[in-house]
């Protein structure tokens, strides 16, 4: 999504009739954050100072309100995002070391992302496959029942990507 591009009217349809301008800057955040996501993959520095100017929102506001949603981020992110589950099941029945195995494989740990950006590894609380447990997600793909040796399947995967 191109700053340029967001109309703050068109956005928030027949409700802005309801609302201030200032409610409606606001009111589309959101939905700009999600774009500009969806388009780097994070939400870039510069891009955010276009769309505080754009929108004539304090910068610290815009930060603000992104800081506060966990699936925002700030710092660029790999090609394939590799997410371990640490839930209780998935840590009873060996996630510790599937996340070692794959910290191992790719050089990286929790947190961070390959240099090539073919990769960012991080954990999760719960996926909500428990019976399946231990789970890891590929981008959208879960990948259960994981052991060490399995771990080698996902590592094929992101290559292969």
């Amino acid at each position: 999504m191109k700053v340029e591009e967001i109309n703050a009217d068109e956005i928030i349809g027949n409700v802005g009739e309801v609302l201030t301008d200032v409610e409606k800057k606001r009111g589309i955040l959101i939905h700009a954050f999600q774009g500009i996501q969806k388009e780097y993959n994070y939400l870039p520095e510069d891009v955010l100072n276009a769309l505080a100017k754009k929108l004539d929102i304090p910068l610290s506001e815009v930060y603000s309100t992104a800081s506060f949603y966990r699936h925002f981020y700030f710092k660029p992110r790999g090609k394939n995002i590799v997410c371990v589950c640490t839930g209780t099941a998935c840590h009873v029945r060996g996630a510790g070391k599937v996340l070692e195995k794959i910290e191992e494989s790719f050089g990286i740990k929790k947190g961070e992302t390959t240099p090539d950006m073919s990769l960012t590894l991080e954990t999760v609380g719960c996926v909500g496959c428990c019976g399946l447990a231990p789970v890891v997600t590929v981008n959208e793909d879960v990948v259960g029942d994981l052991n060490p040796k399995k771990v080698k399947e996902i590592i094929k995967t992101v290559e292969g990507k």
